[in-house]
């Protein structure tokens, strides 16, 4: 029987990492390897970490290569949470592409409050980070990442900021939030509500925006549909479903258009709970696509947007804007794409 308890389980193309974890050295000494650099190296290190190369067929990164002289040891990412998957997914893909180039990820987790976003910051403003990743949770610019963007070592994924001139990696919101909303106006529902997300949040206004232009190409007047108002957590999703059940059966929308889907999950739990069946007494849909949509019953219809990719992206961009690579990513806005399940059902017969 072979023993491969040693190697690194890879699912995809091998790392420096990986080649780190099999030859049992830091990514530093790995990395020493490949670029020849001035740092010694022993030359029973060397072989063996050429062995190592060599035995998981890795293939220096290009980019990574381009790194000119000074070093990248760390970037910030400072986002509201990771419970929101989204968000993780984002993480994910920023953390792939700072493997490469032998870069520490600084995570910094908001909770959507002002007073973090400026202390984090300020922190990381103090700490001579190489770079700052953000995403916003409250649509506020502070102080501190003022001063950090006159540097020129920030990046906005996600969520952009009024005021802040900053490179922008985003999605599609509003063309995906109109294409969603159509769907389920061809589905026969004329009476809706919007479980909408923050106030001053790009994404939120991106998405409200997306649905009243759904809603005036289907002669609605946008005005005439309650809004709801969430913050993208599962308990507003939860708060809103208590309030538009509640309401008076000819008032009652047939269709909710929720702004993410962790509300759309919190709304679809609570119809659960108060008996109420969905799609057959009320249609639901989301916004990201996150796991849980699929899990769902019924499987929620959403709009996904590629948050590993849009991770990706911010962090090549920010790299390249400090002088670390050498191209720009070759994508920066996103699209994003109508995923229909089985949260959606036909509009009540007139």
């Amino acid at each position: 029987m072979i023993d491969d308890s040693s190697k690194p389980a890879l699912a995809s193309r091998p790392t420096i990492r990986d080649v780190a974890r099999l030859a049992k050295v830091s990514i530093g000494t790995v990395s020493a390897v490949i670029n020849n650099s001035g740092r010694p190296v022993a030359a029973d290190t060397r072989e063996h970490v050429l062995r190592c190369i060599a035995e998981l067929n890795f293939e220096p990164n290009n980019a990574a290569r381009s790194l000119k002289h000074q070093r990248i040891s760390s970037i910030g990412f400072i986002v509201p949470d990771l419970g929101n998957a989204f968000f993780a997914d984002v993480a994910e893909g920023i953390q792939g592409v700072l493997d490469n180039v032998d870069c520490l990820l600084v995570l910094c987790m908001t909770w959507s409050d002002t007073q973090r976003e400026e202390y984090y910051a300020q922190v990381l403003r103090t700490q001579r980070l190489n770079g700052v990743i953000y995403l916003s949770g409250t649509g506020l610019p502070s102080p501190s990442l003022i001063s950090l963007a006159k540097q020129g070592s920030v990046v906005f994924v996600d969520e952009c900021l009024p005021g802040i001139d900053v490179p922008f990696i985003s999605s599609q919101n509003l063309i995906g939030a109109r294409t969603l909303a159509q769907y389920v106006l061809g589905q026969g529902h004329r009476r809706l509500a919007i479980v909408g997300g923050p106030r001053g949040l790009w994404t939120s206004e991106q998405r409200q925006a997306g649905f009243r232009e759904a809603f005036a190409g289907a002669n609605i007047v946008p005005d005439s549909v309650p809004v709801f108002r969430g913050d993208y957590t599962e308990a507003s999703g939860r708060r809103a479903a208590g309030e538009i059940i509640g309401l008076s059966p000819i008032e009652r929308p047939t269709a909710v258009l929720c702004a993410n889907d962790l509300m759309a999950i919190g709304f679809i739990r609570r119809c659960r709970e108060l008996d109420i069946a969905v799609p057959e007494q009320i249609s639901v849909t989301g916004f990201d696509d996150i796991p849980e949509a699929r899990l769902l019953s019924p499987e929620l219809t959403t709009v996904r947007q590629p948050g590993n990719d849009m991770g990706r992206a911010a962090a090549a961009l920010l790299l390249q804007r400090i002088g670390a690579l050498a191209e720009q990513p070759g994508q920066c806005d996103f699209p994003t794409e109508l995923c229909i399940r089985h949260s959606v059902g036909p509009g009540p017969a007139e």
